[in-house]
């Protein structure tokens, strides 16, 4: 597989364990499932879901990096992984919480977020 679907497939994948491992715990705990755990606990139970995240992105990194022979600058490994994340929150957010809610100034600001990639790739 390319560098340049590989990274991006990894940047998805470490995104998704991010937000489990950032959000999971609240959905655990609106479930009744977490309500009694320590924190400590739910601090260790979202780093053991971090490791994998970390596990993903750093490899994504290495293989996407112009200076390792990959497609892209550390400026667009970073204008992605933000456009990547805030794409998987979105939809991860739909899925999870039914309180979630798309705005127009959210889609707005999404647009404008493009935009900012569509800058950083510009030549």
């Amino acid at each position: 597989m390319s560098p340049f679907i590989s990274t991006i497939l990894l940047l998805i994948a470490a995104n998704v364990f991010m937000y489990v491992a950032w959000y999971g715990h609240l959905k655990l705990q609106s479930a009744g499932i977490s309500t009694s755990w320590p924190l400590i606990i739910v601090i260790l139970f979202s780093w053991g879901i971090a490791l994998i995240e970390y596990s993903l992105q750093v490899p994504a990194n290495r293989i996407g990096y112009a200076a390792n022979g990959g497609p892209y600058s550390l400026m667009h490994l970073k204008v992605m992984q933000e456009v990547i994340t805030l794409i998987v929150f979105v939809v991860m957010s739909l899925i999870m919480f039914d309180d979630f809610e798309v705005r127009w100034n959210h889609i707005l600001a999404f647009i404008m977020l493009i935009g900012a990639v569509y800058l950083v790739f510009m030549k």
